[in-house]
């Protein structure tokens, strides 16, 4: 049986690298045939941009925006340079956010997942995600079908129905989220219907721990966890090393210091950033609000790509003080201000009735007066009085957490 989806997957990273960054400026040179990519990298010359360097110049895109966007410039914010008609199917997931789905093979790049995960061609594939408007269902749905399966649309809910479908096709695999996936079973177990058909899963969508994992294994199912979102489709996806994710082949990925489009030190943890290289929808430097951190070398399973430890929280840790919003881009001015500084963290509590703020601020040599220069840019750049604390270099947990609200 073949270990590895396709050739890509094994290549050199200067390789890799060396191919995304040569596509990437006509995908820049698509992207600003769109009037809102156009305002947003106006001045830029996409042959300019072929470096993981040069990208960290173009601003960031929040994901977050996107709603007001869309609902500013129907139905995709001026970011799609083609008619909706272009496409094979609109989609929207909440917020509200109205996703396309190209008309080619794969779009949402989700078939080598589950080769990963130990789907073949011919097997056949029960898809528990939800078919109704959202791109769920399709997203898992369209990759199986890439790869050859078929696919049982049996979306979420209806368990009863469930059973008699597969008692009838006799899936080997599920796609769904976990907690699905163990209704199922359980579901199945209290009614003795039949269900050992299922041997394998690719799990999304919801939180996968430990416990569960082992519960799934137990029940003889080999279950394995993708990430992914509505906009870009699989992102990351876990393989038979168990060491994280490998990233998905076709996308730049990226790891920022929250609120900012800053990389991150290596191993540090940072929100994802997202350009993909489809040039009927590109997108460019799409921050998505979640925190990851990448692995150091390169997976046993053979894959050669970026590997991530996975979902590690979210990155808009925007907090009210005092009445007042602080973000998570204003701790970022003000390390910008003081380039001497390490690792920042505000930290909120409340002393007796009222709200009270310190910053902590990794410094290895803190010069005279600093503490009370970072006070003042504390003052300055959030409107608030807090108090200042340096403290030694790795002090600070790597957990890309740059405002901790402990009240």
């Amino acid at each position: 049986m073949n270990t590895h989806y396709d050739a890509l997957e094994t290549r050199d990273p200067a390789e890799r690298e060396q191919d995304l960054f040569g596509r990437l400026p006509d995908v820049l040179h698509a992207a600003i045939k769109a009037p809102a990519y156009a305002a947003l990298l106006q001045g830029i010359d996409p042959r300019d941009i072929t470096s993981r360097t040069a990208l960290a110049q173009l601003p960031v895109l929040r994901k977050s925006q996107l709603p007001a966007l869309h609902k500013a410039a129907p139905p995709f914010g001026g970011f799609v340079a083609q008619a909706p008609g272009a496409f094979s199917r609109l989609f929207t997931s909440p917020g509200p956010i109205f996703e396309p789905e190209a008309a080619h093979t794969d779009p949402w790049r989700g078939a080598r997942a589950l080769f990963a995960a130990g789907f073949r061609s011919s097997d056949v594939v029960l898809n528990t995600f939800s078919y109704h408007l959202t791109p769920g269902g399709f997203i898992f749905d369209a990759s199986a079908r890439a790869l050859g399966c078929a696919v049982i649309p049996a979306g979420p809910g209806n368990t009863e129905a469930q059973f008699e479908l597969i008692e009838a096709y006799r899936p080997i695999g599920y796609s769904g989220t976990p907690d699905f996936l163990k209704i199922l079973l359980d579901g199945a177990a209290s009614a003795g219907r039949d269900v050992s058909s299922i041997k394998r899963a690719l799990v999304s969508g919801a939180a996968f721990p430990p416990s569960l994992q082992a519960e799934i294994k137990a029940r003889g199912i080999d279950a394995y966890q993708a990430f992914g979102t509505a906009d870009l489709g699989i992102i990351a996806y876990e393989t038979s090393a168990r060491e994280g994710m490998v990233v998905n082949e076709d996308l730049i990925f990226e790891i920022v210091r929250p609120g900012t489009g800053d990389p991150v030190a290596e191993g540090d943890v940072g929100e994802i950033v997202v350009s993909s290289l489809d040039p009927a929808h590109p997108w460019i430097r799409l921050a998505l609000g979640d925190l990851t951190a990448a692995l150091p070398g390169v997976s046993r399973c053979g894959r050669t790509n970026m590997r991530i430890k996975g979902w590690m929280g979210r990155a808009d840790q925007t907090t009210k003080i005092k009445g007042m919003f602080v973000r998570p881009e204003q701790i970022a001015e003000i390390g910008k201000r003081h380039p001497e500084l390490g690792r920042l963290r505000l930290v909120v509590t409340r002393a007796g009735e009222t709200d009270a703020m310190t910053l902590k601020a990794e410094c290895a040599a803190p010069s005279d007066g600093l503490q009370d220069a970072l006070a003042t840019s504390l003052r300055s750049v959030t409107k608030l009085g807090g108090q200042v604390e340096l403290v030694a270099p790795g002090t600070l947990p790597n957990d890309g957490k740059v405002i901790a609200d402990e009240r």
